[in-house]
């Protein structure tokens, strides 16, 4: 039987790591799969928080995959995969964004708009039958807090809380509140960050009419501590030579977001979120979701 490996999209978040093992167990245990979940970067302090809380061992990344079948999870376009996805066969997919996939064939491809791919994943595991490991419910339940940001961003959705719920249970989360609070403050530590890491930790892009429009996004717990490396970070950026770059600096505790644009197209993005840029910067009040509430208005405005 020939390895499928796993894995999600390049600059992995919590929901793309953990997604990635669960569905190599799921797709094990459920239909017999020979599965290895890998990853396309090395995980954030965040994952790294949640792996260790419940003693998993990280994915080992890789650049290229190194077998003819795979499963996508957390993505499905081919800018946003593993170097050599046109040379690999997909033959499946767990997915939360929109679809911009063909295949030559029919596949296993399942998307639905929910907070997490671990929302998800978690259903699948019961619509087959498949206990959920503690640990791996730990990883799930770690995902749809750092996706949902604790349940208070647009993208949750009536299926996301009962699915966290029942994940904190398997997992012995007492209280997954505190937990999600310390998990989404271990992802906010940027002081020990270069400005390149902070710009591309989770950072994705987008082809909009003809425009690469590349964008990026750091949680934090203060706006201005980011912004005050503003000459760094903008030099960084302008070293990525993207046509437009989007650097969006979301406050959990307040769920708002400053963003910094460098690059072309400024007009196309003030009219996107009907603001003025004040030297590249506005601030976007009640934003937080770059899926549901940046790329939709930017998309419409190029």
């Amino acid at each position: 039987m020939t390895k499928k490996l796993v894995f999600g999209h390049q600059n992995p978040d919590t929901d793309t790591i953990a997604s990635a093992i669960a569905a190599a167990y799921l797709l094990n245990k459920a239909y017999g799969d020979d599965t290895e979940a890998v990853a396309l970067g090395t995980p954030n302090d965040e994952t790294n928080f949640a792996l260790a809380k419940f003693g998993v061992a990280a994915p080992r990344v890789i650049e290229t995959a190194d077998t003819e079948q795979v499963y996508l999870v957390d993505h499905n376009e081919a800018g946003q995969s593993v170097a050599n996805i046109a040379d690999v066969e997909v033959v499946g997919v767990y997915d939360h964004h929109k679809i911009s996939f063909e295949s030559a064939a029919p596949i296993w491809f399942i998307n639905k708009p929910l907070g997490s791919v671990a929302t998800i994943l978690y259903y699948e595991y019961k619509n087959s039958n498949v206990e959920i490991p503690a640990e791996i419910a730990g990883l799930l339940a770690s995902a749809i807090i750092s996706d949902t940001l604790l349940l208070k961003s647009p993208t949750t959705t009536p299926l996301d809380r009962p699915a966290l719920e029942a994940l904190a249970t398997i997992a012995g989360l007492d209280d997954y509140k505190a937990y999600g609070l310390e998990l989404l403050k271990a992802g906010t530590d940027l002081s020990a960050r270069t400005a390149t890491e902070l710009i591309n930790g989770d950072a994705k892009s987008f082809d909009m009419n003809g425009h690469t429009v590349r964008i990026g996004q750091v949680n934090t717990v203060d706006v201005d501590e980011v912004f005050a490396r503003r000459a760094e970070i903008q030099a960084a950026i302008e070293a990525e030579g993207f046509e437009t770059f989007i650097f969006v600096v979301t406050d959990i505790l307040e769920s708002n977001s400053d963003i910094l644009v460098v690059g072309a197209n400024a007009d196309k993005v003030e009219a996107a979120f009907n603001v003025t840029l004040t030297d590249g910067r506005a601030s976007l009040p009640g934003v937080v979701s770059r899926k549901k509430q940046v790329v939709p208005p930017l998309t419409a405005a190029f």
